[in-house]
C-alpha cells in the first residue's frame, strides 16, 4: 500500500452462517479524504466498518489500515494502528453509567497513562472542539438530547488526536439542522486536523456537502466508487434509484445552482 492509502481493501468476504453478507468488497480510501459509503438498508455497510475495525471476522481477503495488514499483525502492531484511530459508532454508543468527560477520557485511560488533572482537561478540550458547553461535561448521555450525544461520540472518537476517523451514521436520528450542522462540524475538524475520514451514511446532504468520494455498496460489492458524478453517472439499479430520484435530483439540481 503507498502512503497515499489510508485504507485498501481486496477481495474482503464476510458472512454470518451460510450467507455472505460481503463478497468481494474492494475499495481504497486516499489519505486527507472523506470517503462516504452508501447502501440500501441491510447491504452490510455497518458490517464492513466493523470487519474493518476487527468487530467481526472476516472470511477471506485482506485489510490493511495506516500501512499495516491488519489479519497478519501481532496484537502489538494492531493495539498501536488502533491508538491511531477514532471510531463514532451509531447512536453514539456512550457508556451510559459515564459522565460526558469520563465517556471522552475513556479511549485516554485504555492506551495512555497520565494523570487525572492532565486527562480533564484534554477531554474538557475535545468537548470544546465540538462545540459542547462546559456546563454539560458533568451530565450523564441521559441527560442528553441526540445531537450532544453524536458530539461527545466525536469528541471521544477524537480523544487521542487520530489520524483516521470512522463513522458509522453520524446524522441518523438527528433533525435536519442539526444534521446540517453537524456535517459541518466533521469538514471543518477535517481541514483543521487533517483527518482521513471513513464515513457510513444514508444522508443525501452529507454525500454533497462533506464527502470528496463516495463508494455504493449492493450485490455485496462495491459496484461504484468516486465523486458524486461519477454515482450519478453509474447504471447499477439501486445506485441509479438512490441517486437518481425525486429527493436526489431535487438536492442535485440545488447544488448545481450553487455552483452555477
Amino acid at each position: 500500500m503507498t502512503n497515499d492509502k489510508v485504507i485498501s481493501v481486496r477481495d474482503l468476504v464476510v458472512g454470518f452462517g451460510s450467507r455472505n453478507v460481503l463478497d468481494g468488497v474492494s475499495f481504497d480510501v486516499d489519505r486527507g479524504e472523506v470517503f462516504g459509503f452508501v447502501g440500501g438498508s441491510g447491504s452490510g455497510k455497518s458490517v464492513l466498518l466493523r470487519t474493518i475495525i476487527g468487530l467481526i471476522p472476516r472470511r477471506s481477503g485482506a485489510i490493511e489500515v495506516l500501512g499495516t495488514r491488519l489479519d497478519t499483525a501481532s496484537a502489538e502492531e494492531r493495539r498501536g494502528i488502533e491508538r491511531r484511530w477514532g471510531v463514532l459508532f451509531q447512536q453514539g454508543a456512550l457508556f451510559s453509567s459515564l459522565t460526558v468527560l469520563q465517556n471522552v477520557q475513556f479511549p485516554m485511560i485504555e492506551y495512555l497513562d497520565l494523570p487525572q488533572r492532565l486527562m480533564d482537561e484534554m477531554a474538557a478540550a475535545k468537548l470544546d472542539m465540538v462545540g459542547l458547553r462546559r456546563a454539560d461535561h458533568g451530565k450523564m448521555p441521559s441527560e442528553l438530547s441526540g445531537g450532544m450525544v453524536k458530539r461527545v461520540a466525536l469528541a471521544r472518537a477524537l480523544a487521542l488526536d487520530p489520524e483516521l476517523v470512522f463513522l458509522d451514521e453520524p446524522t441518523s436520528g438527528l433533525d435536519p439542522i442539526s444534521a446540517s450542522d453537524f456535517d459541518t462540524l466533521i469538514k471543518t475538524l477535517q481541514q483543521t486536523l487533517g483527518l482521513t475520514v471513513f464515513m457510513i451514511t444514508h444522508d443525501l446532504e452529507s454525500l454533497y456537502t462533506i464527502c470528496d468520494r463516495v463508494g455504493a455498496l449492493a450485490d455485496g460489492r462495491v459496484v461504484a466508487a468516486g465523486p458524486i458524478e461519477t454515482l450519478l453517472d453509474c447504471d447499477h439499479p439501486w445506485v441509479h434509484a438512490y441517486f437518481r430520484g425525486s429527493r436526489a435530483t431535487a438536492l442535485h439540481n440545488r447544488f448545481a445552482n450553487q455552483e452555477a
